[in-house]
């Protein structure tokens, strides 16, 4: 939780009381979703905006600010106690943000036995708008016949 972070996205997929998407993007300006700028990920993750269904920790997906549609830094992890960092690169519309909220504490062993915690890891998992197909202002997803997927993410450490 003592990790910075920084997403290049002004606003947010608003998700019901079951973290369905509802179909609106809402802007992340004065919410503990901003992290236009480099914040820790544990100073608002208790924050409870019910409105928001933000009441458990981070699981949202945030629609990029994109300049082009070409490959470019979308976001950046940073840990100052051991100055690693990882820099996000894609040419995709969404980023998944997961701060790891519902792993069951000491249920899960890692590398050299270590067991996981609640919200010890995080993902940040490119990609289309979840349920696109349901959300026509949303980007499309469809892959007709014939077509070729190709989207490029890169982890930069």
């Amino acid at each position: 939780m003592n990790q910075k972070l920084y997403i290049n996205a002004n606003k947010f997929v608003e998700v019901d009381n079951e973290l369905i998407p509802t179909g609106n993007l809402i802007d992340v300006a004065n919410t503990p979703m901003d992290f236009r700028n480099f914040k820790k990920i544990g100073d608002e993750i208790d924050s409870n905006f019910e409105q928001l269904h933000f009441t458990g920790g981070y699981d949202h997906c945030y629609v990029i600010n994109k300049k082009q549609t070409d490959i470019e830094k979308i976001a950046v992890l940073s840990d100052e106690k051991s100055g690693r960092s990882m820099q996000v690169y894609t040419d995709c519309v969404g980023v998944q943000f997961y701060a790891g909220n519902f792993i069951e504490n000491n249920k899960i062993i890692g590398k050299d036995n270590c067991l996981y915690k609640n919200r010890s890891g995080i993902c940040l998992e490119t990609g289309f708008l979840p349920d696109s197909m349901n959300n026509l202002n949303f980007p499309s997803s469809i892959l007709k016949a014939d077509e070729i997927y190709d989207t490029t993410t890169i982890y930069k450490f």
